[in-house]
């Protein structure tokens, strides 16, 4: 995650120290975080992470955990992730780019960018495309974070790198990136219909409180694994967090 760059591009910088210092110039803007100098007067920066929640724009879809999703159809896993993380590490989202709400911050050393489109779903990868670009973050940097009906309610999983799964917004971020599929993922269970149950009566089905408890308990659980993914990588911790959400609700 650290790599010794040399660079006349102006950046917003994020020290060691809790303030967060902001340098706007002219015509280009890039994402950095150094360390001081070291004896061999190289500067060591780390890499930016673009983290962007998928979820669909305005008050009709707008949840949050202080205003309860009504519906799975309505969910909005992703966006509620982004808030999460802003709170979390003190990053205030109010500035538009490339058709999307973002923040710059940073966790401990590293320095983030987080996102939420405002096109709807289907038309994501519109913002995280351009963003990834402007803001030169590689492929491996860039976490993407989507509900998933193939898992259960609340149980979360991280991956390297995958397909879309037929999630048109993730395939449409897929398109947006030339066809690259490399990056991480960050996936929110939400369930799947019981039995022969039809899939929009499913989708329009209120959650229970316990359901919505188990996407609260998941969106803090996710948080800590962000932070870890960003300090650390894909590490065994990594393993062991997706084992432990697989069998999380399970009896014994």
């Amino acid at each position: 995650m650290l790599h010794a760059v040399s660079t006349t591009i102006p950046c917003i910088s994020c020290p060691r120290s809790s303030l967060f210092q902001q340098r706007l110039v002219s015509t280009r803007l890039s994402v950095r975080a150094s360390l001081p100098d070291n004896s061999n007067g190289v500067k060591v920066e780390y890499t930016p992470w673009l983290i962007v929640g998928l979820g669909n724009p305005g008050n009709k879809y707008h949840g949050t955990r202080h205003n309860v999703i009504k519906c799975r159809f309505l969910c909005q896993v992703g966006f509620e992730m982004i808030d999460q993380i802003a709170q979390a590490e003190g990053v205030v989202m109010n500035t538009i780019q490339s058709k999307a709400l973002i923040g710059i911050g940073c966790i401990k050393e590293v320095p983030i960018l987080l996102a939420k489109p405002q096109a709807y779903m289907n038309f994501s990868g519109e913002s995280v495309g351009p963003l990834a670009a402007h803001y030169q973050v590689p492929l491996r940097h860039i976490l993407l974070i989507y509900d998933e009906m193939s898992l259960p309610n609340g149980v979360v999983r991280i991956q390297p790198k995958g397909g879309h799964g037929h999630h048109n917004g993730v395939k449409n971020v897929i398109d947006h990136l030339d066809g690259c599929r490399e990056f991480p993922r960050l996936c929110i269970g939400i369930g799947n219909p019981p039995g022969t149950m039809d899939m929009k009566a499913f989708l329009l089905q209120k959650f229970s409180l316990t359901e919505r408890e188990q996407i609260d308990a998941a969106l803090e659980q996710a948080t800590e694994a962000v932070r870890n993914l960003v300090l650390n990588g894909f590490n065994q911790s990594m393993t062991r967090f997706n084992l432990g959400q697989k069998y999380k609700y399970h009896k014994v």
